[in-house]
């Protein structure tokens, strides 16, 4: 922790020279690759002070406000300063839009975080280390998914991100897991700080919004989902909000498509490429979608290529075979069923009345109940931190 504070107090003059490909960043995107580079020796100074000091105040804080506590540790209350004031250019109305546009596809966009997503992610091996290090998706996929899920639901519940709701409280503690983990890490022998930066690092912080906007919607898209532009900008907008919440600095804070997308050029230029582990963890994910899918199919069959062959449409040709990811047929699927499903889609809502709410209450009821299921079958009570 001492590490971590001195470096935060202190102009940090190194650059992650070891990135690969930092010349070329620069070159295509200019001060923002800059950004982007130094940012690898930024955390989240403000809940990695409340690490140190304040770390037993929170849950209580959250729950009663910060004026709840007769003397909080300064880094609390610095804390609480923050995310107590809404933004000024906040939208509460687009966020609940968008939270009703992404329930809408509970369905699709599961399946996309699993078999895009995450897998996207995992074409970084320093991005993903801090997770390897636990060992904790390759080990419980299935409760891993299941804590992604139980916040996810939180946040796109309509007034899931009022200061009181469950949305912004999980999102606090998820900001503070980050906080905890890479104090943790530092502390330890194992971190390579020259060469890796710090554990999530900004940049890597930044590129998990991608991960639940940008990569998530291109590849539903791929199975069918067609938003409107109106629609796309509400759930922008909510991510956003999610983004300053968990901690990501303003200046690599998404806001438009563009910004999406020289984030994920950046994450994908300046990557080392995946390891072993990387291998591992989209092997869990493929093995526990693929289980879960079977579950609900005739004569129980595993449908493992079929996931794999997803897998390898969303994220591409180049990034699964990094990835070890099996070559199959089924990764020309969304390729025939993607146009069949928008088409349908489009018929449902044209005919039926109030066709797109309807849709939405159901994605709404079956996500509760596979939720439910989900935490009983893999003993999941609450997130991490709770222990």
């Amino acid at each position: 922790m001492f590490l971590y504070r001195r470096m935060a107090t202190q102009a940090f003059t190194a650059n992650p020279t070891t990135l690969p490909n930092a010349d070329e960043a620069l070159a295509r995107h200019g001060s923002f690759a800059r950004t982007w580079l130094d940012g690898m020796w930024r955390g989240d100074p403000l809940a990695d002070a409340v690490v140190g000091d304040g770390a037993l105040q929170m849950r209580r804080a959250l729950a009663e406000g910060i004026d709840a506590l007769d003397d909080p540790p300064l880094p609390l209350a610095e804390l609480f300063a923050e995310v107590d004031v809404p933004p000024a250019w906040l939208d509460r109305d687009r966020c609940d839009r968008a939270a009703l546009h992404l329930v809408r596809h509970t369905r699709e966009y599961g399946l996309v975080l699993g078999a895009a997503s995450l897998i996207a992610g995992a074409q970084n091996n320093v991005a993903g280390k801090p997770l390897g290090f636990t060992g904790r998706y390759a080990k419980n996929a299935g409760a891993r998914s299941v804590e992604v899920g139980f916040w996810l639901s939180e946040v796109t519940e309509p007034g899931g991100l009022e200061r009181h709701a469950l949305g912004f409280e999980r999102t606090i503690r998820v900001r503070m897991i980050h906080a905890h983990v890479r104090g943790h890490l530092l502390a330890g022998p194992k971190w390579d700080l020259e060469a890796w930066g710090l554990p999530i690092a900004q940049p890597y912080m930044a590129f998990t919004l991608a991960e639940f906007c940008s990569i998530a919607l291109r590849a539903i898209r791929q199975l069918g989902v067609r938003y409107t532009d109106a629609e796309l900008e509400d759930i922008h907008h909510l991510w956003r909000y999610v983004g300053q919440l968990v901690g990501v600095e303003d200046a690599l804070l998404p806001r438009h498509p563009a910004d999406y997308a020289r984030i994920e050029e950046l994450y994908a230029l300046t990557s080392p490429g995946p390891d072993r582990g990387d291998q591992a963890f989209t092997a869990a994910l493929a093995n526990f979608q693929a289980a879960e899918m079977g579950r609900a199919l005739p004569g129980r069959w595993r449908p493992l290529g079929l996931i794999q062959g997803l897998q390898r449409a969303f994220v591409g040709e180049t990034v699964a075979d990094e990835l070890a990811i099996p070559d199959t047929r089924w990764k020309y699927l969304p390729r025939v069923s993607g146009p069949l499903t928008a088409a349908g889609y489009a018929a449902h809502d044209a005919v039926v009345p109030d066709g797109k709410e309807r849709r939405t209450r159901r994605a709404l009821r079956f996500r509760q109940r596979e939720l439910a299921r989900m935490k009983k079958k893999f003993e999941v009570e609450d997130l991490v931190d709770a222990s």
